[in-house]
């Protein structure tokens, strides 16, 4: 039995500038507060923070603040409010969103009358005063399905390249069996793996029309617009993707998938590390080479020799068995 309808998880470090929005938008949610359970994990803020949560905590009935100290990163930040939640679904905001009217009530609505282990929604970037909407890719919607059907097919856009954690709602059932916390430890990517537990190892889940989270791009401060030594927490990620699919049955269909995914991104992340110092970047390659053992090197040079010229040339030293791969490239 559990105590909320909702608990919704926001971890956030030095949010003071956003939270302003991001508690006026909550507060145009529709009549969800008196079921609903706000989680705020305050990650080793050194502003005003502590000062507003307290101000906007007199909002809500049912408002916690956790506090981290030192900032922990978003991934174990997560994990703590999932300690502490207690809803029969969970929800993740980032502290520097905000949601348009209705859509607590519009997710909630969507769970109680489809009942799958979770769902997936759309949503819209903000940067400036430009708004896009972003569709989930996936074309059939408000209809239980299985999760895997997420996944493939390998050369289109997927569920699994669509991993933000806030943009979908999740009944409880899939946090007590252990697939929706994050890595521990992870500073960037830690919805890469997460993403994939979460289509290869729940029941069920859907797609809905709903748009209504607002995500903000660009912001000066965003640890994705940093290029240090957390973004190559990327390469761990893949190591947990590569052992999730090891372990499936039918994993020989899923490799092409999650090696086309590994060299997208690898070849992504070679060209931001391109003017960081040789320290870093010879990390990157021994890393990248430590986890691509992983792959089965068959699927791995049939999926090597697909891809365009630019790209083998660019990540083949970063593979490992990158000899016989160059001898490929020739052929």
């Amino acid at each position: 039995m559990t105590d909320f309808d909702l608990s919704i998880i926001i971890p956030a470090k030095d949010g003071a500038p956003y939270l302003s929005t991001l508690f006026r938008s909550l507060r145009q949610q529709g009549p969800v507060w008196d079921l609903t359970q706000l989680i705020f994990v305050n990650d080793g803020s050194s502003d005003e923070t502590p000062e507003l949560l307290e101000e906007f905590s007199t909002w809500f009935p049912h408002f916690e603040v956790l506090t981290n100290p030192e900032a922990t990163g978003l991934a174990n930040a997560r994990n703590k409010g999932l300690a502490s939640a207690r809803g029969e679904h969970i929800i993740f905001l980032d502290g520097d969103d905000w949601l348009a009217p209705g859509h607590l009530s519009s997710m909630l609505a969507a769970a109680h009358r489809l009942g799958v282990d979770f769902i997936r929604c759309d949503h819209t970037t903000v940067e400036g005063t430009k708004r896009v909407r972003k569709l989930a890719p996936m074309s059939v919607r408000d209809v239980p399905l299985d999760p895997k059907v997420g996944i493939l097919p390998v050369y289109e856009s997927t569920m699994v390249d669509y991993p933000f954690a806030w943009a979908g709602i999740f009944h409880r059932r899939v946090l007590e069996q252990g697939i929706l916390h994050f890595p521990e430890n992870f500073m960037t990517a830690e919805d890469r793996s997460w993403i994939w537990r979460l289509h290869l190892q729940a029941e069920s889940f859907a797609v809905v029309d709903a748009p209504g989270i607002l995500y903000r791009r660009g912001l000066a401060g965003s640890l994705s617009r940093i290029v240090d030594i957390r973004q190559l927490d990327f390469i761990r990620a893949f190591g947990q993707i590569f052992d999730l699919v090891a372990a499936e049955p039918d994993a020989d269909r899923l490799w092409p998938k999650a090696i086309r995914n590994w060299l997208a991104i690898l070849d992504h992340q070679i060209n931001r590390f391109a003017a960081s110092p040789a320290s870093l970047r010879n990390q990157l390659r021994r890393g990248a080479r430590t986890i691509s053992a992983k792959i089965p090197p068959e699927y791995l040079r049939e999926e090597f020799v697909l891809q365009k010229q630019g790209r083998q040339l660019n990540v083949s030293s970063y593979l490992n068995d990158a000899p016989s791969l160059m001898l490929e490239m020739v052929k």
